[in-house]
């Protein structure tokens, strides 16, 4: 440095005398290694010293008071002393902007740190950019990035945190093209994971790649010091995902091989729950995962491993098969102990009664789990001695205690077949007895069907009424018209089927049956009034008295305007026809309108016959009448003319 060259120069000359006011300039003092705000510029242009007081060429320098100079002459002529100028420049350093150079620390004073690059001038940078090296001290050598070799004041301007910041860059980009590994400190958590400082870049830790397993509590991880592996890198922004998981996970890779290598099937290994899904549970087997299914870790029935299994929870398994390719391993822990039906106790056998709760439900029966792994079916048809069908999934609930009858045991197939009705009196024995035909009983509604409906007259004793037997008058579409599910409802045992299990019952014959008296109340022939219930394109079905339907064909609904009846509407029917062992009648408002206009045209008729007969009486007698008068007349015309003759005679003879 030129101020530094001519300190030595002065040096050599041993001067002696010096100004009171000024500091002796001492090896590694800060006067010594502070910047120089008035260095020359340009080391090759000669420099032009100012002019003091007393005449002499001299610069007040911050360490040095060149004034000095005017008292002492140089031996050194001018060639001499631009000579050994440019030896000494040659011995500096040359730096370009945007580098990142090797300093020297010489000194740490006041909040700076003086750095030396064996320049022309010393640095000077903040040491609030050096808080990652607390224990700084002079003598140290740290890299710094040249902002500006030389600037407006000539000056140089370093900076320690971009040259962190690039060197950070350069080992990230590595990391990313060779997969080195780089250390970083956690500083704060984000949205999906945690930002680490990486040597003084940021970068983004997602959470997926924290580590092998999940993460939940990511707090915990802020300012803890990691190692990582860049996994991804934006050189447009400068910007990196880093990998903590990676590390591991290649670390994992030779355990792995070595395990996969050793594997065996039927090998007993330990493991630790690693992860606790719907289907099952992930092992850590010391660096290889093994997968254990909910089917193979009990012998019973579970809904979700979490009733058997916890996380961290360290356990014995079985490698059930293993795919060296794909690296899975199937492992299973109910195979660990003996299968349930091989010990299962031998007083368990058919006609013996067992206890145990439903572990499944089907549409043909329910499962009932005698011991954990042992099961027996329930099948529909054995739950109740009724034939009334029962719903496994209304009668049944998961979890729910039965006692049960062993039927059928199987220990080879490791089948059992239970009963529940079995365990109560067949009732069926003594229906004959407690329900004679034509015996009367109460029984409850059961069930409905398009076809009738079947009531229970006590437990697992009921029968069916049909549609058909449900009225002597009615027609229903459906049995629902008439009844409800859950009422009460009296029968009459029309027929048993004891080998079938099955009773005939009839509703209507608990009166006596009333068309015996309907064939004299309405003969064919014989006219009613009746309302119209329903129609359709068949025709219309309408009531008549005594609560009795009949049928009206469609074209025997007309009315006098060719118009059709209407429902609810109150029309006379003439009976064409009255069946009384189908209970049928046919009945037709056309009929009886055209017996009406006949009866009326015979009437007419009959009228005009006998007023013409009347009129005949009537001019006979007239006619006789008139006759008797002309008769009487000519009589007394004939006496008038006999006297008149004899009067004439006499008068002649006078």
């Amino acid at each position: 440095m030129y101020n530094q060259f001519l300190i030595m120069q002065l040096e050599n000359e041993n001067v002696e005398e010096q100004n009171e006011e000024t500091t002796p300039v001492q090896e590694n003092s800060a006067e010594e290694t502070a910047p120089k705000a008035e260095a020359p510029t340009n080391e090759d242009e000669p420099v032009d010293l100012p002019e003091a007081e007393d005449g002499s060429t001299g610069e007040k320098h911050d360490d040095f008071d060149w004034s000095l100079s005017a008292k002492n002459k140089s031996p050194y002529t001018e060639e001499e002393q631009a000579t050994m100028l440019a030896e000494y420049d040659s011995t500096l350093s040359s730096v370009s902007e945007g580098e990142v150079v090797d300093a020297l620390v010489r000194v740490i004073v006041g909040g700076d740190v003086v750095l030396d690059l064996n320049y022309k001038s010393d640095g000077i940078v903040s040491t609030s950019e050096f808080r990652d090296t607390p224990d700084l001290k002079a003598g140290d050598r740290i890299a710094v990035y040249v902002e500006n070799p030389e600037d407006e004041r000539g000056q140089l301007i370093l900076s320690r945190r971009k040259a962190k910041i690039l060197k950070a860059w350069e080992n990230i980009v590595d990391s990313y093209n060779n997969g080195t590994v780089i250390n970083g400190t956690v500083i704060s958590k984000t949205k999906g994971g945690l930002i680490a400082d990486c040597g003084g870049l940021e970068t983004f830790l997602p959470g997926s790649q924290i580590d092998i397993k999940p993460i939940i509590d990511y707090d915990a991880y802020v300012g803890k010091t990691m190692e990582f592996k860049v996994v991804k890198i934006n050189e447009t922004i400068k910007n990196a995902v880093v990998s903590h998981k990676a590390l591991i996970e290649s670390d994992l890779a030779e355990q792995r091989e070595e395990i996969i290598s050793k594997l065996e099937k039927g090998q007993v290994l330990e493991g630790i729950v690693k992860n606790i899904t719907d289907f099952g549970a992930f092992l850590d087997l010391g660096g290889v995962d093994g997968l254990l299914y909910i089917t193979d870790i009990s012998w019973g029935r579970i809904s979700h491993p979490s009733e058997i299994l916890q996380l961290n929870q360290k356990i014995s398994v079985a490698v059930l098969d293993f795919d060296e390719g794909k690296k899975r391993i199937s492992l299973g822990l109910k195979q660990l102990q003996p299968h349930p039906w091989e010990v299962l106790d031998a007083e368990i056998k058919e006609e013996s009664t067992v206890k145990g709760k439903i572990v499944n439900i089907e549409d043909y029966g329910a499962f009932l789990e005698i011991t954990p792994g042992v099961e027996g079916l329930i099948h529909v048809s054995e739950v109740s001695w009724s034939n009334q069908p029962v719903n496994a999934r209304e009668f049944f609930t998961l979890g729910q205690e039965f006692d049960a009858k062993v039927v059928t045991i199987d220990r080879e197939e490791r089948k059992m077949s239970l009963s529940l009705k079995q365990l109560e009196n067949d009732p069926w024995t003594e229906i004959s007895t407690k329900y004679s035909v034509d015996s009367r009983h109460t029984g409850e509604v059961k069930n409905l069907t398009p076809y009738g409906v079947f009531v229970e007259l006590e437990e697992g004793i009921g029968g069916m009424v049909h549609i058909s037997d449900l009225s002597w008058t009615k027609r229903y579409s459906h049995p629902s018209e008439f009844t409800a599910v859950g009422k009460d409802i009296e029968v009459v045992v029309l027929d048993i089927d004891q080998d079938n299990r099955k009773l005939s019952l009839g509703h209507k014959q608990i009166e006596e049956n009333p068309w015996d008296t309907f064939e004299s109340v309405f003969p064919v022939g014989s006219y009613h009034e009746a309302t119209i219930l329903r129609k359709d394109d068949r025709g219309a079905i309408v009531q008549l008295p005594y609560g009795l339907e009949a049928f009206a064909p469609i074209k025997h609904i007309k009315k006098e305007d060719n118009t059709q009846a209407e429902l609810e509407e109150v029309i006379t029917v003439k009976v064409i026809e009255f069946n009384r062992d189908d209970k049928r009648i046919l009945v037709s408002h056309l009929r009886y309108l055209e017996d009406i206009s006949r009866e009326a045209d015979d009437q007419v008729r009959t009228e005009k016959r006998q007023q013409r007969d009347q009129t005949r009486s009537a001019v006979k007698k007239q006619q006789s009448k008139v006759e008797k008068t002309t008769l009487g007349e000519l009589d007394a015309l004939q006496q008038l003319k006999e006297q008149f003759d004899e009067n004439n005679k006499d008068k002649d003879a006078k």
